[in-house]
Order: structure tokens, then sequence, then C-alpha cells
């Protein structure tokens, strides 16, 4: 396997129950990887139909339709193109949008690619324009067109490229363009893990880990995964750390609630900064509405970060929402802080956003 520039899924923004891979994630994550499609926990649906898109490519010997994956951040895209390699038996390129610059770039990696390889382009809607448009023939065609020269007398240099499968991942589907979808055969959307099945995941993380850990404490590290494998894994390290050095070593339910509240994750997976900005929203604000850049200023973190690492959560969890007029607090989101909602906030209304949490235990 090798890689072709760009960082993969993300960055490093966010704390600890933050979606986006983190440098220290990727050496970590690479261990507890599942390597085939039977050891890959949840989304029964994709895998399915990914197992039959392989199985019959694989009778007919030819290279399996391109595929898209999209979903938010941490749910396995990168690993599910690692798997798709695996069960083909072929070779793997990693790149991702933001590194591909210039057409030059993604031709430079297309024709060096073996028949019968898996190309894997993370965070696809962010390729460059010009590179996009040679990606399209290169997907239908298996062939490229390198222009040489400039002006009146620049050669378009027609390149085969070995007959290849493209596995596209994008955390925003919205983004792409519709001749860009048009041309995967597939296309699967992952969604968030239940409690039980990361449950599963974090026990299979452990026993490849050599983490002593009891249901109890699986449960209690699953409640407060945001649904998300990354941070369910990424809480299990960090939960074995204090287990070693203050506790025997065993991950049980009160060492994991006391190691989490080290780590300033609450019960429902909030961390420092979502606890921030719902208290700015919610304290200094009165619940809302206010914009994402007043909400950023008052708990001293960039818009960017407040919109893309801890609205997406909140939202889902029913502890605040997104109007026209701005960023308003839920009824769930007062209750949350441990407060009665006026009555005029967006919370009481018939529209309030629901609390994902209030069904479960």
């Amino acid at each position: 396997m090798s890689t072709f520039g760009g960082d993969i899924d993300g960055g490093d923004a966010g704390g600890v129950v933050s979606a986006l891979a983190q440098e220290a994630d990727l050496d970590a994550e690479a261990s507890v990887r599942p390597k085939r499609l039977s050891e890959f926990v949840a989304q029964h649906r994709v895998r399915e139909q990914i197992d039959l898109l392989l199985k019959s490519a694989m009778r007919r010997g030819s290279p399996p339709d391109h595929i898209l994956l999209s979903g938010s951040p941490g749910l396995g895209k990168t690993t599910l193109a690692m798997i798709v390699a695996a069960e083909l038996g072929a070779g793997l390129r990693i790149t991702s949008g933001p590194a591909i610059e210039r057409s030059g770039d993604l031709a430079a990696v297309l024709t060096s690619l073996s028949e019968g390889d898996v190309l894997f382009i993370d965070e696809i809607h962010r390729i460059a324009k010009p590179a996009e448009e040679l990606l399209y023939s290169a997907m239908e065609d298996f062939r490229v067109d390198v222009i040489v020269g400039k002006g009146p007398g620049a050669t378009a240099i027609p390149l085969d490229v070995e007959p290849f499968t493209l596995v596209g991942a994008t955390t925003r589907a919205g983004l792409l363009t519709g001749p860009m979808r048009d041309r995967f055969g597939f296309v699967g959307h992952l969604d968030f893990y239940a409690a039980d099945e990361l449950e599963q995941l974090i026990h299979r993380s452990a026993g490849i880990l050599g983490v002593p850990l009891t249901p109890e404490g699986a449960a209690e590290i699953s409640g407060r995964s945001r649904g998300t494998p990354r941070i369910a894994n990424r809480l299990l390290r960090r939960v074995r750390d204090y287990a070693e050095i203050r506790a025997d070593g065993i991950v049980t339910l009160d060492v994991a609630r006391a190691a989490l509240k080290v780590y300033d994750v609450d019960e429902i997976g909030l961390d420092r900064l979502d606890k921030a900005v719902l208290n700015a929203l919610v304290r200094l604000f009165n619940g809302g509405p206010v914009g994402v850049s007043t909400l950023a200023v008052a708990v001293g973190e960039q818009p960017d970060t407040v919109e893309e690492v801890c609205e997406p959560f909140l939202v889902r969890a029913g502890l605040l929402a997104r109007t026209p007029r701005g960023r308003v607090a839920t009824m769930s989101g007062w209750r949350h802080l441990g407060l009665t909602p006026p009555n005029a906030t967006f919370g009481n209304s018939a529209h309030a956003a629901p609390n994902l949490f209030d069904s479960q235990p």
C-alpha cells in the first residue's frame, strides 16, 4: 500500500471526542482496523451490498464498479476502502482531494496504477476542478488526455490507464457535482453506530490492544462515543491509560467513569468545547438566536471549529437547533445544563428538535 500526499479524513481540530482524525490516531487505528468484510462491525446493508459487488466482479474477472462512500468522519470509509483492496487481492493507492491541486498530479497517479488496483480518494468533493474533469475519462474509458504546451500550440496526448477501481469518500455528499456522482456504480452511506454495535467494536479493539475490559466498562465508553468508532477507540485508549496508572489495569464501570471525567467527557459524550458552546448560548445569549461567529468569539474559538466540530453532534443530540435567525438552544439543551427553559425559548415550540438520548436507558 502506498500513499500520495495529504492527510486522511480531516485534521487535528477538536478534542478527545472529535470525529476528525488526529495525528496520534493514525498508527493506533491501523492496529485495530478490520482487514476483511466479515470483521467489519455494523453497516450491515452497505457491507452486504459491497460483498455482492466484489464477488460478482471477481467471478467475471474484471474490476468492480467505482464505489462512493459518504458519511460523517470516523465511521469507517477509509477502512472499507482498505477492505475492498484486500478482498480483491489488489494494490491500494491512497490520496485525498485537497492534495490533488492540478490535473497533472492526478494523471501521474492514474498512469502508475497496475491492472485491478484500487485508488482511494478521501474527501473527493474537494478535488480541484481540472483534476475532476480528467478523472471523468479515466473512470469511464480508462484513458486520460494530458495537455502539453499552451495556447494555439497546445496538444492533447492520450494516455491509457490500466483498469482500476476508484473508491471515493466524502463527508459532504451535497458538494459533489452531478457528473462526478453519476460515474460511480455504487453509492453507499455510512450511518452512526448503535450502542450495542459500538460495544462489540470496543470489545474487539480491547482484545487486540490487550486491555482487560468488563461489559459494564464497554457500555460506559460506548454511551459517550457519539455513535462513532474512531471516538470509541480513542476513548478506550484514554481509559486504558487511566486504568494502568490510577487503577489495577482493568477497565470497569467505575474506572471508565473516573477516566472520562478526567478528560471532560460527560455522560452523553459532550466535551469541554461542546459544553462551552452550549453554556454560552444559554447563559450569555438567553438561548439564542445568535450567529455562529458571535458564538465562536464567546468561547474563544474559530467559527469553523464551532460549526464543523461542535455543532453537528449538538444538533444531532437535540441540544441545539440551526434556524434562519441563528443558533438556538432547545429545551433538551437547557435541561442538560440543569436549567429551566424560559417560555420564549425555541425548545418549547412544537418544532423542537428531539433529544436522541431520551429513549435510551
